[in-house]
């Protein structure tokens, strides 16, 4: 079993779904199902709606998933397997005020040296623990021994009993901190590998001392992904345009394109343009690069552009206003100069608008409006140039350029010949 587990607390993020689009090909490849679970425990953070949309993002992309959990439903679990370790003196309860803790973080700071927890609950007397009324949360017993964890990525990674301390597991109001939950949902789930960002890499130790502490004897794999890089060489952030799969779309990159780049970057694919399909005949986490990766906007439009490229036209047409095959190929010609469906839209929308001719041109304009609109259907466009270009007596850049205009909205662009091929039936209804 694999599982997506995103927070619904923001927009979906290219890192986000590069983990989703992972898990997905790996379920398949493994034959394993994969679940989406939401990690909602964090009521304060949680924005209504966000669930939903992360879901629809993932349909969108094609990311089939057996199952949706929202983690807040096993908190009951969370709380009751607490309660086990307390049983078994393989945690305590800690009464530590947030305001001593506080001071002691500081402490550390200003002697340079990482705060762990001293254990100053670790060993009360019981009458000491059960007499006092003050809050309390409630830490799991550090390890004393060495935790290794085996990365299909960065290889085999160990952890020193004291790179980890009694962290808390059940905070004062008795809610469950995200990893104590993170790890018992995973042993609850029966999960067989975690695909996740290298950002939690120090929460994988934690997980598994848990689930260790709780009994679990199953050894679960990870793939801990690098981080994405912005054009400074920073990591991405909510501040890059290119972080939100809601903007990616918008802007007009094919959900097909964003996932062939993503499964791309970092890695040594056989081709450079594929389908999700054809990646998970060959996607291996083992070839992901351990370095992070830089997100590359050019690149995208490149593989955005192919992908354009294969769409039936019909399909194409859809995604400029249109479900017109004619008006596909017509797109397809400037795929030359657009990238996305957005621009594709800017290319094609002047044709049926209404066109903006510069003064010095009008009456040359309104002779030739009036040459084409009597004019009888030619099939090829040197008939149907050299025919109002003698009916109308223009020529030079008060034909040619007129007619460009006319014809495509813009002074510049394709070869009004090749822009012809696909307008020849809509001539009547563009030029106004």
């Amino acid at each position: 079993m694999l599982r997506f587990a995103p927070s619904p607390t923001g927009d979906m993020h290219i890192g986000n779904l590069r983990i989703a689009i992972f898990n997905y090909i790996v379920s398949k490849q493994k034959n394993e199902d994969l679940i989406v679970r939401i990690e909602d425990t964090d009521k304060e953070r949680n924005i209504e709606g966000k669930d939903q949309e992360i879901l629809d993002i993932l349909n969108l992309f094609g990311i089939e998933y057996t199952q949706v959990l929202h983690q807040s439903q096993n908190v009951r679990f969370h709380t009751a397997m607490a309660l086990q370790l307390i049983h078994e003196i393989k945690a305590f309860s800690c009464f530590c005020s947030p305001e001593w803790l506080d001071k002691k973080r500081e402490e550390a700071k200003d002697n340079k040296v990482a705060y762990r927890y001293d254990d100053a609950c670790a060993n009360l007397p019981n009458e000491l623990v059960i007499d006092n009324m003050n809050p309390f949360t409630i830490r799991i017993r550090k390890s004393q021994n060495a935790i290794v964890i085996k990365d299909l990525i960065k290889g085999e990674i160990s952890f020193e009993p004291e790179d980890i301390d009694s962290f808390i597991i059940l905070r004062q109001d008795k809610t469950p901190t995200d990893n104590f939950a993170c790890a018992v949902d995973d042993m609850l789930s029966d999960i067989s590998l975690v695909i996740r960002g290298e950002d939690h890499m120090s929460n994988t130790p934690k997980q598994d001392l848990i689930r260790t502490s709780l009994g679990y004897d199953k050894k679960i794999g990870y793939a801990h992904l690098p981080i994405i890089l912005n054009d400074a060489g920073k990591k991405m952030s909510k501040q890059d345009d290119a972080f939100s799969v809601k903007w990616l779309l918008e802007e007009g990159f094919l959900p097909s394109a964003i996932s062939n780049y993503l499964i791309l970057l970092g890695n040594k694919p056989p081709k450079e343009i594929f389908t999700m399909k054809e990646a998970i005949e060959w996607f291996s986490l083992e070839n992901i690069s351990k370095s992070p990766a830089r997100f590359d906007m050019n690149m995208l439009r490149h593989i955005n552009k192919e992908h354009l490229k294969m769409l039936d036209a019909k399909e194409l047409s859809r995604y400029v206003g249109f479900a017109d095959e004619e008006i596909g190929e017509l797109a397809k010609v400037y795929l030359e100069e657009a990238g996305t469906t957005k621009e594709l839209r800017a290319k094609i929308e002047p044709i049926f608008a209404e066109k903006e001719i510069p003064l010095e041109f009008e009456e040359q304009a309104k002779i030739l409006v009036a040459t084409i609109k009597s004019t009888p259907y030619f099939e090829e466009y040197e008939d149907f140039k050299n025919y109002i270009m003698k009916e109308s007596g223009l020529k030079g850049k008060n034909f040619f350029k007129i007619l460009r205009l006319l014809l495509t909205g813009a002074e510049q662009g394709p070869d009004v010949a090749e822009v012809y091929k696909y307008l020849k039936n809509y001539i009547g209804g563009i030029v106004k």
